[in-house]
């Protein structure tokens, strides 16, 4: 059909303004900044094969990995050379406790501006008495497995990202108070984060989530909730974990823990499941601290937490 010449002008004007309505969106598109990254899945295996590696060593160097134990330095080389393989810088900060040297291993994945510094730490070292896979081999294990995802994904953050393995909790924080301590003031100013993860793998556990930075506690809060795992605020661990430097010096500071020698109540297992009476972890501090002691449904929720949070965190 042949359109008169008004017809024609009617359509063509039509034509004009779906073009600038269409224009006008591609421009819009093209100028909104980009969509944020989201952190991939953490995989289990890969955290538990971590493990059975911290429990490897452990087995060959008298049954710990414990501050001044051969166990303890062996842990430490382990994990440093994975981050050696997969891009990270790498440093070990020698200190000295109850009379034995002790490490910390301090990571750095390259870029991100050096003025915002977002840290994910665990305590590496176990008590002498056992492995210490819950305490605190599957904090150490999930931190390591979240900086070689970001290594995988060669994320590029706004914020500068560092992983540390502290030395030396299990006798006084004494490896993070170290760490801490011989910063300068302009660069304890610069870490915006601290997130912390001692004990996330409980074999009875529960999801308890640091109460100290209201934005870092909102990030934990809000994975939690997109699971419908419902949370409560950590309270049996306050102050006795590698934060509390890091708290003391003005840094904000969160972080995840599954519980330790407290008991969970029926209100708990109502919500959680396990068993109310006992202990989130029976073994903590034990022998019994091996592979056989944690629960993959937490130690895979707080894996996906960590990555979640450093990747929310930093850009």
């Amino acid at each position: 059909m042949k359109l008169s010449v008004s017809a024609r002008a009617v359509a063509a004007g039509a034509v004009a303004t779906a073009m600038l309505l269409t224009g006008g969106a591609v421009a819009d598109a093209a100028s909104a900044p980009p969509r944020p990254a989201a952190a991939p899945d953490i995989p289990l295996a890969g955290v538990k094969a971590h493990l059975s590696q911290l429990q490897s060593i452990a087995t060959a160097n008298g049954g710990n990995r414990a501050h001044g134990r051969p166990g303890y330095k062996a842990s430490l080389d382990h994990i440093k050379a994975k981050l050696d393989a997969a891009g990270y810088t790498t440093a070990v900060q020698q200190f000295t406790a109850s009379g034995r040297t002790g490490y910390n291993l301090i990571a750095d994945w390259p870029g991100g501006d050096a003025n915002r510094v977002v840290m994910a730490g665990s305590h590496l070292d176990s008590v002498s008495s056992g492995p210490g896979i819950n305490d605190n081999g599957s904090g150490s294990a999930a931190v390591l497995e979240t900086a070689l995802a970001v290594s995988r994904a060669q994320y590029k953050p706004a914020k500068h990202l560092r992983f540390a393995w502290w030395g030396a909790e299990e006798v006084g924080l004494v490896g993070s108070r170290h760490y801490v301590n011989r910063l300068a003031t302009g660069d304890r100013s610069r870490i915006s984060a601290y997130l912390n993860f001692d004990m996330i793998g409980s074999p009875n556990p529960g999801y308890f989530v640091y109460d100290d930075d209201p934005a870092i506690e909102k990030t934990f809060k809000e994975y939690f909730a997109g699971l419908g795992v419902p949370t409560e605020i950590e309270t049996e661990g306050d102050g006795r974990s590698d934060h509390a430097p890091f708290k003391s010096a003005g840094v904000p500071v969160g972080g995840l823990f599954t519980g330790a020698s407290r008991t969970k109540t029926a209100a708990q297992a109502a919500k959680w499941g396990g068993t109310a009476g006992r202990a989130f972890d029976r073994c903590y501090h034990s022998s019994c601290d091996t592979t056989a002691n944690i629960d993959d449904t937490a130690l895979d929720r707080n894996s996906d937490a960590v990555a979640h949070a450093v990747w929310e965190l930093s850009q």
